[in-house]
């Protein structure tokens, strides 16, 4: 009996560690519809580079990483300044894993019911990029109090490269 007892007593800890380790787009946010908004806030149908400007700080694989969108006065989006950023295959060996760069940003909303709104960089320092060789694309998620920038790998799992706006132009 006390074999099958250890057992059990396994089984407990094994079901209370997988408890802990849910992941966090199910943790706290019952009625929310997607993990996105479990996480982070709703996903933005659109937005304004007003609304976008400032300083985001990288969290999850995005740690480390800061990018800072300034919008321009005279047309859609603005500039864009990157430090850490990922570097994509084509420049990894010249670049290594990341690359502090620049270039422009626009807003690009979704054109469906299901679509969301979308930052695109295009980067022209260190050199240009080919379209799709680095992170160029973030898809865009606020509630109330925050707003995030992410890679929309999987709707069913919070990002794990995700952004926060830790200073906007407004502040």
């Amino acid at each position: 009996m006390s074999g099958r007892s250890n057992v059990q007593g396994h089984l407990v800890t094994v079901t209370a560690a997988a408890a802990l380790t849910l992941p966090p787009s199910l943790a706290g946010c019952s009625s929310a519809s997607t993990a996105v908004e479990a996480c982070m806030g709703k996903q933005a149908a659109s937005a304004t580079s007003g609304e976008l400007a400032g300083t985001y700080r990288g969290e999850g694989d995005a740690k480390g990483a800061t990018i800072t969108l300034k919008a321009s006065d005279s047309k859609p989006g603005g500039t864009v300044t990157v430090h850490h950023w990922p570097t994509g295959s084509w420049h990894k060996s010249e670049l290594g894993d990341t690359f502090d760069g620049s270039g422009t940003w626009d807003v690009a909303g979704g054109t469906g019911s299901g679509d969301h709104a979308q930052v695109r960089l295009s980067f022209t320092k260190p050199e240009l990029f080919l379209h799709g060789d680095t992170l160029d694309s973030l898809s865009i998620a606020m509630d109330g109090k925050r707003t995030f920038v992410y890679q929309d790998d999987d709707p069913d799992v919070c990002p794990t490269f995700r952004l926060q706006l830790v200073t906007s132009r407004h502040t």
